[in-house]
């Protein structure tokens, strides 16, 4: 099923979590009309702009899938709302600054990027309306010998 004109259902659903537990990852009609949304209004530009395909990592989650991955219980991704993406070949900060500029969304999240490693990291993007134009930096950091990811508001390089 076609979302928009570069992007397909299957781009989201697919997860090898789903394959390996044998979960169900396919959507409710409400949730279809969620990921379009997501496509037209951020995907479909970002797509258009850089002229390459746009690599979806993490699209929808079924609740079950969402909860063997140990997603948060208000994620967004359940809600069709949210995709992690890469673009081959172009720095995940570069991509956020332009997103940030051009696209209104609901979070861009710059995800365990770092500075020497262009390619490190991904793009996490969510859309609903109202939208809050929300822009976070996720990092790894150990506190007292465990590891966590910590948010810094903006997009931090």
């Amino acid at each position: 099923m076609k979302l928009s004109p570069h992007f397909h259902l299957s781009e989201f659903t697919q997860s090898q979590t789903a394959t390996r537990l044998m979960l169900d990852n396919n959507p409710e009609p409400a949730t279809i009309a969620a990921l379009r949304l997501l496509c037209e209004k951020v995907l479909e530009p970002v797509r258009e702009n850089y002229g390459r395909p746009v690599l979806i990592s993490s699209g929808y989650r079924s609740p079950e899938v969402n909860r063997a991955l140990r997603g948060s219980r208000s994620s967004q991704h359940v809600k069709g709302e949210a995709a992690d993406f890469e673009i081959a070949g172009i720095s995940n900060l570069r991509l956020c600054q332009w997103m940030e500029r051009r696209l209104n969304y609901d979070q861009l999240i710059l995800e365990f990027y770092e500075t020497d490693i262009p390619d490190s990291g991904w793009v996490h993007v969510s859309y609903r309306e109202p939208y809050r134009n929300q822009e976070l930096t996720a990092r790894r950091v150990v506190r007292n010998g465990r590891r966590t990811t910590e948010y810094r508001n903006g997009i931090i390089g």
